[in-house]
């Protein structure tokens, strides 16, 4: 009985490597955590459109065409950082429909940081609860998703995008 009480702390010290090598293995990246809705549909929404609250898009308005859904807001600064790239998106993919999702935001600053800096997406919908996001499983912003003609979320990305993750992860998508 002494024994296995002297060997007791060993033997959990190797099962915890034990345990860490198989997840260093494993090639899971942390900053990628897997998102529950790859290769389902598109969670089901309505948002008013950030410049007439009459107009609203719905989730089934995305069946279809290919689509790139942005989370973001005037606030986030990592947002600032990938806005540049959306446009390049726009302008390289005319067929790829940009939909941002302002999240909780205040309008008019939403308004002022895309008059500023430019608007490229197509359709800039209002998540002001943060409703939208909570059915997309958004961590922070921003975040992107990555529709196809199906109506399945193909991919999504959490933070800004770049040039090298547009290239390698989202183009070869379309």
């Amino acid at each position: 009985m002494n024994r296995l009480i002297i060997f007791l702390p060993l033997l959990i010290l190797l099962m915890i490597c034990f345990f860490v090598l198989m997840y260093l293995l494993s090639n899971k990246d942390p900053n990628k955590p897997p998102s529950a809705l790859i290769n389902k549909n598109v969670p089901i929404f309505i948002s008013k459109s950030l410049y007439d609250s009459d107009y609203v898009i719905k989730s089934e308005d995305l069946k279809n065409k290919k689509v790139l859904i942005n989370f973001f807001a005037s606030w986030c600064i990592p947002c600032k950082v990938e806005h540049p790239l959306l446009f390049e998106i726009s302008k390289s993919y005319p067929d790829v429909y940009l939909l941002g999702l302002n999240h909780k935001d205040k309008s008019n600053d939403a308004k002022n940081y895309l008059s500023q800096d430019g608007n490229p997406y197509d359709f800039v919908g209002v998540d002001s609860d943060g409703m939208i996001a909570l059915e997309f499983g958004v961590f922070g912003l921003p975040e992107t998703f990555l529709i196809n003609e199906n109506g399945k979320i193909v991919y999504k990305f959490m933070g800004p995008l770049t040039k090298e993750i547009i290239k390698n992860e989202i183009i070869p998508l379309l």
